[in-house]
């Protein structure tokens, strides 16, 4: 009751939340960027007459007001048949912001400019293959940098330790560019392992989504693992670890049954709020390995100038990251029984 409680007044939270990224971007796409701006730059500049801008606004919708349409006719009044009869429902609906902007709050965003295509269809479409690789990624990752950062702590301030630090170090210093690059050129063109870019559906998938994988789990493994060290080690140095030591536990139940569980909560807040970019995908990895997810998607609509891909992108990312922020707060309640949802 009371988690359901909870999630409902963070919902209610959510929304005004959310109308202000909607404004916000509005305002970036509509008022700095003007449609007659928008249809210059897909037309382009130069000769660019004003027949063909209108005509390429009226076949896109934005040809109609920004927010309020005072000659539309008004055929369903907006409070009642009494109320404000010079108010009506197409003065409002029957605008860019509505058509373009309010309609995605029912997750109905529309058609790319570029192809016409429906940008929820390709959404869907595109989150199997950035859920092939984020996911992988998440888990992999998650087990691997706690894994090292346990053992830094472990052994800490002996060679192990320092030797572990220096290489997290110059992980952290290499450009997440240079693992792309590099494997690419090592495991796929030098040495034929895997394919250097694509995708393939079912059974296959694994071959184009190893290499992606293992160089992400690499490019983060540096600042990752040094995060974790440092909270473990601040876990160490409190008063219920050594109380802990001297009932006579050892120092690997100490540290996996007692340091590990209570530091979950700095973990849990670096690695709930990731959640949503399971679902957009990593740009710059879809973007190197040819993988059709939603990051590509996303640099393809950005190098177009697609606006509505971009908007719906947008908007899509803030409704992730709140929920992000959600499951962030439950999974608190989880990890420490100290903590109540309010």
């Amino acid at each position: 009751m009371i988690v359901a409680a909870y999630l409902l007044r963070r919902l209610l939270y959510a929304i005004p939340i959310l109308i202000g990224v909607n404004l916000i971007t509005f305002a970036l796409f509509f008022f700095v960027n003007s449609p007659d701006d928008m249809a210059r730059m897909q037309l382009g500049q130069k000769r660019v007459t004003p027949e063909a801008i209108q005509r390429w606004k009226q076949e896109r919708g934005y040809d109609k007001p920004m927010l309020f349409n005072a000659g539309a006719k008004c055929e369903r009044p907006l409070l009642g048949w009494s109320a404000l009869p010079k108010l009506c429902q197409e003065k409002l609906t029957d605008t860019i912001f509505f058509e373009k902007s309010a309609s995605m709050f029912w997750f109905d965003f529309g058609v790319a400019e570029i192809d016409g295509r429906d940008i929820a269809r390709e959404i869907k479409l595109r989150m199997g293959p950035s859920l092939a690789v984020t996911i992988p990624v998440f888990l992999i990752g998650l087990l691997t940098f706690i894994t090292f950062a346990l053992i830094l702590a472990f052994f800490r301030a002996t060679y192990v330790d320092f030797v572990g630090v220096v290489l997290c170090v110059t992980a952290m210093s290499i450009s997440f560019l240079f693992y792309i690059i590099g494997g690419q050129w090592l495991i796929s063109k030098l040495w034929h392992l895997v394919p250097i870019s694509g995708f393939g559906y079912g059974f296959d998938a694994w071959r184009f989504v190893v290499l992606p994988v293992a160089i992400a789990v690499l490019g983060g493994v540096g600042a990752s693992t040094r995060l974790y060290r440092t909270l473990f080690l601040e876990e160490i140095g409190k008063d219920y670890v050594r109380t802990a030591r001297a009932k006579g536990l050892t120092d690997t139940r100490v540290l996996f049954r007692h340091v590990l569980h209570n530091g979950l909560i700095p973990v849990l807040t670096n690695v709930v709020v990731a959640i949503p970019m399971l679902f957009i995908g990593s740009l710059v990895l879809e973007s190197f390995f040819g993988i059709p997810g939603l990051g590509s998607y996303t640099i393809e609509a950005i190098r177009s100038q697609d606006f509505s891909v971009v908007r719906a992108m947008v908007f899509l990312g803030a409704v992730l990251y709140i929920v992000g922020l959600m499951l962030t707060d439950i999974s608190y309640t989880l990890a420490d029984p100290r903590v109540r949802l309010q």
